[in-house]
Order: C-alpha cells, then sequence, then structure tokens
C-alpha cells in the first residue's frame, strides 16, 4: 500500500514538472578560468565557451539514498531579505507540499551560522533529502558530512556547494548564460560591432562568496572584452577584475555607496556613462539610486537579474533596462521532481555532467535556461505567465 501511495505521490510531482517545463542549455567548462586567475572558484574555461553542445545525460541516484519512506525534505534558504529568495522558498514548499512530502523551511538571515544551525537541526529532525540555497559556498562541510554519514542526500539549490563531497546534485540556471545575455544586451544596444565609440562602462558585480557571481561576470565579461580591448569600451574608473567590482551580499546599500565614488571620481565632469553592467537586481537598484542622486548625464543602460518588482518598475520608468528572468516555479518543479526521483530510488534526471566541479569533483547537475525581460517583453514573461499582476508592478 505504501509503495502505491509513494507512485501516486511521485507521479503527480512528475507531471507537475513536465507541466512547468524547464529547459536545460550547455555552459562552458569549469575546470580552466579565463580572468581573473586566481579564483577561490573556476570560471568557464575560454575553449569551451563558444558553442558547447547540449547535454541529456542522466546521472545514477545516490547509492547512499535515503529509504523510500522518508517522505520529509529539509529545505535551507539564505534570507527573506532579498525578494527572490522568498518566492523560491514558497514555490519549494508549495510543490513539495502538493507532492505529499512533509517540509521543513527555513530561512537564515544571511548569517552562516544560523543556517548551520538550521541543517543540523533538519538531519537531527529525520529529513530524508535537503535542498539548499548556501550562504557562502565553502561554509557547509562540516554539518554536511554529518548529512552523508546518515545518508541524506544533498541538492544544492542554485549556488553550488563548494569543497564537500556531499553535494549529491546541483539545480540551477545556466549562470554563465545570465552573464553572456547581459554582455550581449549591451553589445546590441549600444551596437558595438558597428558604430565606432567610445563608449563608457562600469561594473558593479555580486557577492564573492558566491559561486555563481564569477559565472554572472564572466559570461558577460567574456562578450564584452574584445570590445574593451579594442578600445571600444572604456572603463574609466578602471575598475574591471571581479575582486575590484564584487559586491558584499549582493547588498544595494553597497553598491549605492560603490557607484556614488565611481560617478563622483570620473563623471563630474559632464562625461557619460553608457551603460552599467550589473549581475542582479539588488546592485542594479543600489547603481539607479546613486545616479538618481549624483549623476547629470545621459541614462546608460543598466542590466540585472531576477525581475524583482522593484526592478521591473524601474525598467517600466526607464531607469532599469534589462533584467535575466529566471522563473523559480520552473526550478521549483525540476527540484520537486529530483527529490521524488532520489527517494524512489530512480535515475535523477541532470544535463551536465562536466561543468560544476565543487573542488571534490564534478557535481551532477540540471540547468535550466535563462531569458532576458525588458520593455518590449515584459508583460509576455512576467504578467500573461501569471508570475505578477499588472497591481503588482504599480
Amino acid at each position: 500500500m505504501k509503495k502505491k501511495l509513494l507512485g501516486a505521490v511521485l507521479s503527480v510531482a512528475m507531471v507537475a514538472t513536465l507541466l512547468a517545463g524547464c529547459g536545460g542549455s550547455a555552459p562552458a567548462a569549469d575546470a580552466a578560468p579565463a580572468a581573473p586567475a586566481a579564483t577561490e572558484e573556476a570560471a568557464p574555461a575560454a575553449e569551451e565557451e563558444a558553442a558547447p553542445a547540449a547535454e541529456e545525460e542522466a546521472a545514477p541516484a545516490d547509492d547512499a539514498a535515503a529509504p523510500a519512506g522518508n517522505m520529509k525534505v529539509g529545505v535551507a534558504m539564505p534570507t527573506k531579505d532579498l525578494q527572490r529568495w522568498n518566492q523560491d522558498g514558497s514555490n519549494m514548499e508549495a510543490e513539495l507540499k502538493a507532492a505529499g512530502y512533509e517540509v521543513d523551511l527555513q530561512y537564515a538571515s544571511n548569517d552562516v551560522q544560523t543556517q548551520v544551525s538550521q541543517i543540523e537541526n533538519m538531519i537531527n529532525n529525520g529529513c530524508g533529502v535537503l535542498v539548499i540555497a548556501s550562504i557562502e559556498g565553502d561554509s557547509l562541510g562540516t554539518v554536511l558530512a554529518t548529512a552523508k554519514e546518515k545518508n541524506i542526500p544533498v541538492i544544492a539549490y542554485d549556488r553550488l556547494i563548494m569543497n564537500t563531497d556531499a553535494v549529491s546534485y546541483y539545480a540551477t540556471f545556466d549562470n554563465y548564460m545570465v552573464g553572456t545575455k547581459q554582455g550581449e544586451y549591451i553589445r546590441d544596444q549600444l551596437k558595438l560591432d558597428t558604430e565606432a565609440g567610445p563608449f563608457n562602462l562600469e561594473i558593479t558585480a555580486g557577492d564573492p562568496g558566491d559561486n555563481n557571481a564569477r559565472y554572472f561576470y564572466q559570461g558577460a565579461i567574456d562578450v564584452l572584452q574584445p570590445y574593451i580591448d579594442e578600445g571600444k569600451l572604456v572603463v574609466k574608473s578602471g575598475q574591471l577584475d571581479f575582486d575590484q567590482v564584487a559586491t558584499a551580499s549582493w547588498s544595494s546599500e553597497n553598491a549605492q555607496s560603490r557607484a556614488e565614488n565611481i560617478v563622483s571620481s570620473n563623471y563630474s565632469d559632464g562625461s557619460n556613462i553608457d551603460a552599467w553592467l550589473c549581475s542582479n537586481d539588488s546592485t542594479a537598484q543600489g547603481v539607479v539610486a546613486a545616479l538618481d542622486a549624483n549623476y547629470n548625464g545621459e541614462w546608460p543602460i543598466i542590466t540585472g537579474q531576477d525581475c524583482d518588482v522593484v526592478s521591473v518598475q524601474n525598467m517600466i520608468a526607464g531607469k532599469q533596462s534589462m533584467s535575466i528572468f529566471k522563473d523559480t516555479r520552473t526550478l521549483a518543479s525540476q527540484v520537486v521532481k529530483m527529490v521524488g526521483q532520489i527517494l524512489s530510488g530512480e535515475t535523477v534526471d541532470v544535463n551536465d555532467t562536466k561543468t560544476y566541479d565543487n573542488g571534490t569533483g564534478v557535481i551532477p547537475s540540471y540547468l535550466c535556461e535563462p531569458v532576458f525581460a525588458d520593455i518590449n517583453n515584459y508583460k509576455e514573461l512576467l504578467i500573461d505567465s501569471g508570475y505578477y499582476t499588472e497591481d503588482d508592478l504599480k
């Protein structure tokens, strides 16, 4: 009877996943970073960036999978302070409960020790699978060693957990492609292939403790670097390397403070900023605030990621040009499917087995494909799909 019930539950989860859909796309390889050379996590290798073939491989389920009868899932999210993690957590919880699982969802207020304690409690309280969006990729090795000892599989959610062999799978969007699309948007909007320039560019990247931040940065820089080398794009601040442009905790306040310094030091003479590459929406919002307060030139192209309400409102108002849309409903559905496959001992769906090495080996991954929203298509992507209502964006 239990097996029949579990089978029915998993069928529901798999149908929901098929309806949601999740397009994997192949990233660049992780083995040898293009730039900067010395980083904690490797960036994709230049020789495999051009046109990698999409993989449709499946990795076997973890040999030490939890017993099939364990229907409790621990979900650890970084913080409620960013809109996207609230949405990820609530989507994950709803999908898992609809599939018949008991869910222990915890937010850690961006405090590493709090997240460690929460994961310890999930382990001790009998969770059969852990889904973890880490605050810092290198901070969970000890607690996850305990999970491995107790044969509890771990799915790293959207952020790769580094330097531990306790990670079974990774589910995320194609992070290198996120940056690629941001760089291509700047290239296309400035018409860098046909216009003489020069154009002024500034860069605000993400949290150095988040492994994804380097992928976002590298994907964009690999598009824009040839134009920088040619002199068609000029970074007047001189701040180009990841360590110079990173933003601790993805903080809007930190991004605003740095942007204010850049503007006052380099653009007080009336020079225009033509584009400002921002890796996500919280940093873009900080840049917008800085420009509103201190900048008198023509408004630049500003990129972002996550389609936060404030940033979509800024997009409508002409203050942010685009934002990468990563539909968390799609990612949640895929993770629910993976949880079910793990707990039933089935083969777990992955579509990348080469890219994401966490320091102990390549982690089998499922990559969903991101798209971008701008003033021309945000209604179709965000409103018509039911992600937001028109009232949400007023």
